[in-house]
């Protein structure tokens, strides 16, 4: 009987010892399944942040370029007509190349 009982006690004790090693496993496992979850939760935070800040550049943008477009005389009744806009630009290409070219010949008959 004496013997049954150290055997007892012996699978008694294992069983205490396994059972400490499943807790320990347990408690890693809820520590690791808490870090996820509050990195997730991070991230989500980020991406709302982030989604955020792209809907108000959105936002900005479009006004900017309503703004622009009214500036311009491109949107609305009474605004300057394309073919005006494209002179303008042409023009001022225009009076750069001739300025280019009058400082060309400046600099030409001062080194000489």
């Amino acid at each position: 009987m004496s013997s049954s009982r150290t055997t007892e006690e012996t699978y008694e004790s294992q069983n205490d010892q396994r059972l400490d090693e499943l807790h320990s496993k347990i408690r890693t496992l809820r520590g690791v399944t808490t870090d996820i979850y509050d990195d997730a939760e991070r991230q989500h935070l980020t991406l709302d942040d982030t989604g955020n800040a792209f809907s108000s550049l959105s936002t900005s943008l479009s006004q900017s370029s309503r703004r622009a477009a009214q500036a311009f005389g491109l949107s609305g009744a009474g605004g300057v007509r394309q073919m005006r806009i494209i002179m303008y630009i042409v023009g001022s290409f225009l009076a750069l190349w001739i300025v280019w070219k009058v400082k060309g010949i400046w600099w030409v008959s001062e080194s000489a």
